[in-house]
This record gives structure tokens, sequence and C-alpha cells, in this order.
């Protein structure tokens, strides 16, 4: 029975729970003779592995490669696999907006079209302090659908951004910690005086200065904690990274420049250069595969494969 499982669901909302990234790949149309099916589901994960079933190896290592590149751009895709031989040098090619096709010699035989669904954390928001404004900053958050959650001794790695209302106590401390966690947004409620000597007596370089807002927020001309805290989110919501839209690969290129890619030395297709790919060392080098089938070759004639 095709279709997304029980357990897969689970996992799913466990990563969303877990707030780790992931992209949903579904068959949507399945050309015989192959082995998979409309509706047929896997999960790629953010460190390349890959749980469910869409089809064969090959089939796999190209879901792989390209449910990593959508990671990167925070965009659905449809891929589409063909068992036509490309043009010498020719991995991937877009053919419309939001569809990439890969030429993958090695596939049974039926084409098939993947859609590539990523799933990314909602921006998360931590707030210190229990002053109004950091109420309403947290109670806005919620409603744009972000992530909030109240600051505590750890800032965590996966927050964006770092809100400091408490109007006095360790706020030299707290910034600091936000820096070293690499917290792209930290944003003082301060007066323009009392956030300037805060600044001095961190003393800061350029590049951390730049990401520390005091007072924070745009200037709206607030009267109420509320608009303070709506000034507050618009600031961190024009400051927040945009995702990356990079081009779709066009002949020759790799699929993205922000997925770690290999070629494999047997069959030559692209794959991810990730821990979870079967991979072999050979002379000081590390080789990626797309199946054990290719590995196999490699191990039984590594000379034959490896350019001098």
């Amino acid at each position: 029975m095709s279709g997304i499982s029980y357990e897969l669901r689970q996992k799913a909302e466990s990563l969303r729970s877990d707030r780790r990234p992931f992209v949903t790949a579904t068959v949507v149309r399945a050309d015989k003779p192959t082995s998979a099916k409309a509706g047929d589901t896997a999960l790629v994960l953010d460190d390349g592995t890959v749980i469910g079933f869409v089809g064969g190896e090959c089939a796999h290592t190209s879901v792989q490669v390209q449910g990593l590149a959508t990671l990167t751009t925070g965009e659905p895709v449809l891929l589409r696999i063909t068992p036509d031989a490309a043009a010498p040098g020719e991995v991937a090619q877009e053919i419309e907006a939001g569809t990439v096709t890969v030429h993958n010699p090695c596939l049974s035989g039926g084409a098939l079209e993947i859609f590539l669904e990523p799933s990314v954390p909602p921006l998360l928001v931590v707030v210190y302090g229990e002053a109004p404004i950091a109420r309403a900053v947290r109670e806005l958050t919620a409603w744009l659908g972000f992530d909030s959650k109240a600051g505590g001794d750890d800032v965590g790695p996966d927050a964006d951004a770092v809100v400091i209302a408490s109007h006095g106590g360790p706020e030299t401390a707290l910034i600091r910690q936000a820096l070293q966690a690499g917290v792209p947004y930290v944003g003082l409620i301060a007066s323009p005086r009392r956030g300037g000597a805060v600044l001095r007596e961190l003393a800061l370089g350029e590049t951390d200065l730049a990401r520390v807002h005091t007072p924070a927020g745009i200037d709206i001309g607030c009267r109420t904690p509320e608009e303070v805290a709506l000034s507050v989110l618009a600031e961190i919501v024009s400051s927040r990274p945009r995702s990356r839209r990079a081009a779709r690969p066009g002949p020759g290129a790799e699929p993205s420049v922000d997925v770690p890619v290999a070629t494999d030395p047997v069959c030559h297709m692209s794959v991810a250069a990730v821990e979870s790919s079967l991979s072999r060392d050979h002379e000081g080098t590390r080789y990626f595969f797309c199946g054990p089938g290719c590995e196999q070759a490699f191990r039984a004639d590594p000379d034959a494969f490896v350019q001098g």
C-alpha cells in the first residue's frame, strides 16, 4: 500500500517538535517499469538520511541530493527523474520554474516525478523578562505563527532572535550569551541613553554590534506595550535572512552550492557527500556512491575508476 505510513507521520511530528528541518518526498507519477508507485513517500532529513521509499537506489540518491537542495531555498520543487542519458557533464536542468529534471541512466526504466516539500521550523524568538512589553512580544510572536519561549540559562543554538525586556538585571551577560550562540538578532528594550551605556560597556566589534538593536524596534511612535512589540517583531522580520533562492542547476552544474555534492566515480551520478551516504576511502580520498553496486565495482578495482 502506497502513501505516507503511520510511522512516517509519527517521525514527521517528532521532527517538527524537535524543530528539525526535513523534506517530504512524494511520488506523484511513476512510469513502468519502476519499483515506486504514485503515493509512495519518504522523508529526507537535514543530514541526508532518507526514511521511507520513493524508488530504487538511483532514485533514492537523486531524491537525497535534491531534497537537501530544497532545504537551502525553503521552496518546494517537482523532481523529474528520467532514464535518459544526459549530454556529457550534464547533471540536472531546469525546464520551468519549480521543476528540476535529473538524467539518471541507471534508473530501471520508467521515469519518476516526485514532489519535494520542505518543512522548515518557524522563526524562534527567545524573550527575557516578565514586564508588559515582554508578554506582548510573546503574544504577538504566537499570533504571527512564530515560536517563542521564555529566556532561561541557555539561549540555545536554534534561536533566531533574542529580545531582552527585563528592564535591568544581567543585560550585558544575556547579550554576550546570545552573540556567542550566533543569534542573528539581539534586541534590548531600553531608552536610547541606557541602551547606549550598555553598548559602551560591552565594547563590541563592528560585526557583533550590527546584530544588537537598541532601542529595539522600528520607530513608529509607540505608546503601548503592544505597539512596542509590533515594532520589535517588524524589525525582526525585516532583518531576518531571506530564503536563498539560488537558481536551479543548469547543464553541468551541481544541484546547490549549499549542498556538499560528490560524483560517483563509477556511474558519474551526483551524490550527497554526507555521512549517511555510501562511501569508501582510497589512498587518502573519500569517494561517495549511489548504491552498493557502484561501491562493489569500485572496491574490486579502484584504479579503473580513479583518474590519475
